[in-house]
């Protein structure tokens, strides 16, 4: 059973259809309180940084996450809610972000690629991931994203990818903290397999 939280900014029932395919069952509930009584919880996030930790701050759900996190509780952070994870952003001003990964979200900068990133790109493994089982190096996942997660410590980096000039990091693991900067419900067989090995861990 997977625990999606709603906060007011994510792409929920997408996430919630792709666990249902996979015969996995998700509940999305706008409640923080009832997240204590689950194993495995999804933090989605759709649109700006600043406006995402204010409705995760007002409604709970950061106490929440951090309780959930400390007492050895999965966490599964997809696309913006990945970089609620890090220590900050500088997505329309500087803000504070969850600190459960240290690090900053910064902006994609290029002359020669257009931003936002959007659409299929490869993800280079760098070390044995849980997220990743039974799915080949360099697999592709849909992106869709301006700003990118950069971690202080390398070893909380399961992958990276390459985008205006930058090998930025595409995914997270660590001590049962997991996030990816793509769309695993929009990327396919891999993407679903992503969710299923979030859920099976």
């Amino acid at each position: 059973m997977i625990f999606i939280a709603d906060y007011g900014a994510g792409n929920l029932h997408s996430v919630q259809k792709a666990f249902e395919y996979l015969g996995i069952k998700a509940v999305v509930s706008s409640d923080p309180l009832k997240l204590a009584g689950y194993r495995k919880v999804l933090l989605p996030g759709v649109g700006a940084f600043g406006q995402a930790i204010s409705c995760l701050n007002a409604s709970g759900f950061t106490e929440a996450v951090l309780e959930h996190v400390d007492k050895g509780g999965h966490l599964l952070g997809i696309c913006l809610g990945m970089q609620l994870l890090l220590s900050e952003s500088e997505e329309m001003g500087s803000n504070r972000g969850i600190d459960l990964v240290p690090g900053k979200v910064l902006r994609f900068r290029s002359e020669t690629d257009k931003i936002p990133q959007i659409g299929w790109n490869s993800v280079d493994l760098k070390r044995e991931s849980v997220l990743f089982r039974g799915i080949a190096d360099q697999t592709f996942f849909y992106f869709v994203h301006s700003y990118y997660c950069q971690p202080e410590n390398q070893e909380d980096i399961a992958a990276t990818t390459w985008f205006a000039d930058k090998n930025f990091c595409s995914a997270i693991e660590k001590n049962g903290i997991f996030a990816v900067q793509f769309h695993p419900e929009k990327s396919s067989e891999a993407g679903l397999q992503v969710l299923k090995n979030f859920a099976g861990c």
